[in-house]
């Protein structure tokens, strides 16, 4: 009897429960996609700093082709370019490489070669230019001429922009990416929402018979699942940053490799997953369940 009178076996239920036996594998399955995309921006971020690093290091430095003509050799030709470039202005130093660096650069690209020797094989000429001031290509060549060298000045430029296309190509895979894993979090929350609201179809026609606002209904919906992306966020953010600490720890000072080198403030990227799922998941909630309402209603 004393039930009876109890006020909370009274209270009227909330039109959405506090918890639900499908918010379990809807949390985990935001996580996971938030896990991939902080690992796909830990990814991004890491591959254009190395490629800003391979770009720094050849602008900062050239390699000049030399031919010997008939009256010299290999040898003195390449040795009269480095002396000749070092008093160009922006030069730091210029160094001729010895014939076998020379054939082994090349040796790649002629394959199994016995006696390179008997080839005309060019010497070459590393620069090391200054980094606040770097000679040009143009003042470099003139200088050359000037002494009446047979050589060619390559600044890298070629390579360079290789790299910076490979980059802005991993930057727009990235981008892809990540609107590809936002998209199926919306899905996912869009899914949840109309199985939501098909379970309560009756209470919501009762409310909108009542004089409910169909932004009331929704916006109960919007935060539920906001609130829901956010921790699952957090825990995929969480997840991405440990491992990539231990890309961090395992590589050393450049990283897992020098290809993909992890920055510890590269771990700060995670840091907005939370607030982008919730996000996402506030306005796929908000716009199924408000088409969902003008369905049933």
């Amino acid at each position: 009897m004393s039930d009876f009178f109890d006020p909370g076996r009274w209270k009227p239920a909330p039109f959405l429960p506090a918890s639900d036996a499908r918010d379990g594998a809807l949390t985990f399955v935001i996580a996971v996609l938030c896990f991939l995309a902080c690992l796909t921006a830990l990814g991004v971020i890491a591959a254009d700093r190395a490629a800003r690093g391979w770009t720094d290091q050849l602008r900062g430095e050239a390699t000049i082709v030399v031919r010997p003509k008939s009256n010299e050799t290999p040898d003195s030709a390449a040795a009269r370019a480095a002396e000749t470039l070092a008093g160009v202005p922006g030069v730091v130093e210029a160094r001729a490489l010895e014939a076998e660096k020379a054939e082994a650069l090349i040796a790649p690209w002629l394959g199994d070669v016995a006696d390179l020797e008997d080839l005309p094989v060019p010497r070459l000429v590393a620069v090391v230019l200054d980094p606040s001031k770097p000679a040009s290509t143009q003042a470099m060549d003139r200088a050359l001429k000037a002494q009446g060298l047979d050589a060619l000045v390559d600044d890298h430029s070629a390579w360079m922009a290789d790299i910076q296309r490979s980059a802005g190509m991993a930057r727009w895979i990235g981008a892809a990416v990540f609107l590809m894993i936002a998209a199926a979090a919306g899905a996912v929350v869009a899914f949840a929402t109309r199985a939501g609201m098909a379970a309560r179809r009756e209470v919501v026609e009762v409310l909108h018979l009542t004089g409910a606002e169909d932004a009331f209904i929704a916006r109960l919906f919007q935060s539920r699942f906001a609130l829901m992306a956010a921790r699952a966020g957090l825990l995929g953010a969480g997840g991405a940053a440990i491992v990539g600490a231990g890309l961090r720890l395992a590589g050393g000072g450049a990283g897992l490799t020098p290809v993909l080198p992890v920055a510890w403030s590269d771990l700060l990227a995670v840091l907005p997953c939370p607030l982008a799922a919730a996000a996402v998941a506030a306005i796929a909630a908000r716009l199924t369940a408000a088409a969902l309402i003008r369905e049933l209603v």
